[in-house]
């Protein structure tokens, strides 16, 4: 006897993932609102269920790794501050940081607590975009013009200092490119209240709103064994319990002598509201830093905030690892010197790029509307991952 068959009905399904199922590959991205940029999430759907998920980068990539090379260690610094273009003044911080070490070189103090102010200041601009951002791609509008109006006071008194908005170029290597305005400190101090006196409106209007929290309690948990594996670090990390911040752990900068006012907030959740509330403690707490900053600063007297540097500046041979505590996690420079004007080579390790790849975890398992809500949390900028 003959069968044939003329069709198969959806009875007839295998399991998902076999040859003939109805599994979905989705696309999201490379440009797509919820994608922060050029990312691309490449998802495999059973239905509504994502059951694989596979981050695709290097939209964004421009070799800075490979200009390095080719550039002076004062033009480097400006190719290092645009890779996390929330975070300028940290980037410029690790590469600075790792060429006084190779040098020997030591900064004048007072240089020392005006970076260690403008990095935390640089902490709570980077903080407030994604405070005011994530709450926008749940549904609520209204924190993201909060959030605004705190950075727009930020910027104004780090533009009057440097002369850029986003990336300062304020580094140098031995110190600060030059002294501060007069009156300078006193304008950080207004802008700072200011700041200080919206982060309520975060606590009332997201942290309190039932919605916000019914779309981010217990979405995306993210255990420490994964952020182990991955090299999770930064407000992610410590949002699943792994107590570890770098200016507390192992300081730079005049972060030893803030022991007492740097708190590092931590969670055990591991979901998406753990890591929203880590950052927003995190906020606060830098403007705390910067507030003693101030009142330190205020203490010493006028003195130089760089130091003489020859008209080719050249590295000795040998090799060192300068990291920092970034706003979104742990920034690395790995520095190889062979004694000439430029870096023999120069490796990033950027937070973004590791926190990204823990999405692979993440999302399989979850529905594609709580997608949003865990990559949103994530809190990275593409172009530190491609750099």
């Amino acid at each position: 006897m003959t069968e044939t068959t003329v069709g198969i009905g959806p009875g007839a399904q295998t399991l998902p993932g076999e040859p003939g199922s109805t599994d979905m590959v989705l696309n999201i991205g490379p440009q797509h609102p919820s994608t922060h940029g050029v990312l691309r999430l490449k998802l495999v759907l059973d239905g509504e269920r994502i059951t694989s998920a596979e981050p695709v980068i290097g939209y964004m990539h421009r070799g800075a790794e490979k200009l390095f090379e080719a550039r002076d260690y004062r033009q480097i610094i400006m190719l290092a501050n645009r890779h996390d273009w929330l975070s300028a003044f940290a980037n410029e911080l690790g590469v600075v940081l790792a060429v006084e070490r190779m040098l020997g070189m030591e900064v004048p103090e007072r240089a020392v607590w005006l970076r260690t102010l403008l990095a935390e200041l640089n902490r709570v601009l980077n903080h407030l975009m994604f405070l005011g951002s994530y709450p926008l791609e749940l549904g609520g509008i209204t924190p993201i013009f909060h959030s605004f109006n705190g950075r727009e006071e930020l910027q104004h008194v780090l533009e009057e200092a440097s002369g850029g908005r986003m990336h300062y170029m304020f580094n140098r290597v031995g110190g600060l490119k030059e002294d501060l305005p007069a009156g300078w400190l006193g304008r950080v101090r207004r802008a700072v209240g200011v700041v200080r006196g919206q982060l309520p409106v975060f606590e009332d209007l997201v942290l309190g709103n039932e919605i916000f929290r019914g779309r981010t309690a217990g979405v995306g948990v993210l255990s420490r064994a994964h952020v182990h594996a991955y090299g999770v670090s930064g407000p992610i990390a410590r949002a699943s319990g792994v107590d570890f911040d770098l200016r507390r752990d192992e300081p730079y900068l005049a972060y030893g002598e803030l022991r007492d006012v740097l708190k590092v907030s931590v969670r055990e959740e591991g979901d998406c509201l753990a890591r929203f509330e880590c950052l927003l403690e995190q906020t606060a707490n830098a403007l705390d830093l910067a507030d003693a900053c101030l009142d330190r600063l205020a203490e010493l007297p006028a003195g130089p905030v760089n130091q003489r540097l020859p008209k080719v500046l050249k590295a000795p041979e040998g090799e060192t690892y300068a990291w920092t505590e970034n706003p979104l996690g742990l920034n690395g420079y790995y520095l190889v010197s062979r004694g000439e004007k430029t870096p023999w080579r120069l490796k990033l390790r950027s937070a973004s790029f590791n926190n990204i790849q823990a999405l692979t975890e993440l999302l399989p398992g979850t529905l594609v509307a709580d997608m949003v809500a865990i990559l949103g949390s994530m809190f990275f900028v593409v172009g530190d991952i491609d750099k």
